[in-house]
């Protein structure tokens, strides 16, 4: 009786194993296999979060793994071929000058990351005024924006290397115009 109860366990315990194991490592390849971007409808707006729009650019993919629209913050991945358009709106009570500030201390705090040139004045088509700049990275460039939509802040960084970013820039840039603020954020809830 002893052999046979040590066999049911050790054919238990193997189960239990193997059941772990492609928990493990078969939910990871199935997620792997879902593509994370999806389409968006052309010419709709996309709600960011926090009572901010825009446009997504013609031909865009949202990924959805990295985009998370709430009541009163959101961040939103847009996909061009390899160019990436990240858009991140948040509570915020500065200054323009102290957002641009911020989202440029972000940029430059990545290693090897650099903002270039001047900045530039902006308004988008709803009339929120921003600052617009470049930067430059390891085998890639960039540019970024933040405005200022009543208590939010909207940063927008895009990335890519110079020829994709040649082949796409003028529809994100059209798209980023498109920023707007569509209602009141909800209050920031009280964390737990």
């Amino acid at each position: 009786m002893g052999v046979g109860r040590r066999l049911g366990n050790l054919l238990g315990s193997a189960g239990v194993l193997a059941a772990v194991a492609s928990i493990a490592f078969g939910l990871p390849a199935v997620d792997r296999a879902i593509p994370a971007g999806r389409p968006v409808p052309a010419g709709e707006p996309y709600e960011i979060g926090g009572g901010v729009t825009l446009v997504p650019p013609a031909g865009a993919l949202l990924d959805v793994t990295k985009s998370r629209p709430g009541p009163d913050r959101g961040t939103a991945l847009f996909l061009i071929g390899a160019v990436r358009c990240a858009v991140v709106a948040a509570p915020f009570t500065g200054t323009l000058e102290e957002a641009a500030a911020r989202l440029r201390d972000k940029i430059t705090a990545t290693r090897g990351y650099q903002v270039t040139g001047r900045e530039a004045d902006v308004r988008t088509q709803s009339g929120l005024v921003g600052r617009q700049g470049g930067y430059t990275a390891p085998g890639r460039g960039g540019r970024y924006a933040v405005y200022l939509a009543g208590p939010v802040v909207v940063e927008v960084t895009i990335s890519g290397t110079d020829l994709e970013l040649r082949d796409v820039l003028r529809t994100i840039e059209e798209s980023i115009t498109t920023i707007a603020r569509t209602g009141t954020p909800s209050p920031a809830r009280a964390g737990p």
